[in-house]
């Protein structure tokens, strides 16, 4: 039995691709990427799924776009700005964006047809590198370590069973609860002393492995100078 059609909605106005990508995020964010489909996003736009490919030509374009989207909103290096300070917030702010944006996580660099916000953002990032000296070599590496490290850190965090400190400490201290504290003397070390202080956050850890390996390229950079 075929649905019936929807009414025609009155006083609307066309609906952009800029619209339909941005539905697109936002569903995924709530629901998951393996969620979406184009009859599901015709759904929450209020028409039918054959009036999106006037928008995007397939699923695949669809999530071009919503990558693009993604990368849209991670800090560009600022101008005049030195190149580790640069790269720093470049990395924290894609961290964030990818907390927002679980399910972009495993698609950042997975694109065959990547849009202008991910090209300008590629560029951006090298051009800050080569700017400051990098080498051809050494920006590379230096694009792929960092990227690398955010995008695993990222992974990592999305798959944990907890989002707040007061939620790590509750988790900690309900697993140690479970064995003696003897049995396990240097997880239980770490976790005291460590986790289960006030103001535990485990997005510390990401800031720290951070900047040991910016210290480390410029360490490379340095090196690498006539």
């Amino acid at each position: 039995m075929s649905r019936p059609a929807r009414p025609a909605a009155e006083g609307r106005a066309p609906l952009s691709r800029e619209q339909v990508l941005r539905a697109a995020v936002a569903f995924a964010d709530e629901h998951g990427i393996g969620s979406l489909s184009m009859r599901k996003l015709g759904d929450v736009l209020g028409v039918e799924a054959m009036s999106l490919y006037n928008h995007v030509a397939s699923k695949g374009e669809l999530l071009d776009g919503m990558i693009d989207l993604v990368f849209s909103e991670i800090d560009l290096p600022a101008d005049g700005t030195g190149w580790k300070p640069a790269m720093r917030q470049r990395a924290v702010s894609a961290r964030q964006v990818l907390s927002r944006h679980r399910w972009a996580i495993g698609l950042m660099e997975s694109r065959a047809a990547p849009g202008p916000a991910t090209l300008r953002h590629h560029d951006a990032v090298i051009g800050s590198l080569r700017k400051a000296g990098f080498p051809i070599e050494l920006a590379a590496h230096a694009f792929s370590v960092l990227d690398s490290y955010t995008y695993g850190f990222a992974l990592q965090e999305a798959s944990l069973p907890f989002d707040t400190g007061e939620q790590t400490a509750e988790l900690a201290e309900m697993i140690m609860a479970q064995f003696p504290s003897d049995e396990y003397p240097h997880l239980t070390e770490l976790t005291v002393q460590h986790v289960l202080q006030p103001g535990y956050d485990y997005g510390q850890e990401y800031e720290f492995g951070l900047d040991l390996i910016l210290d480390g390229l410029e360490r490379e950079r340095d090196t690498a100078a006539p």
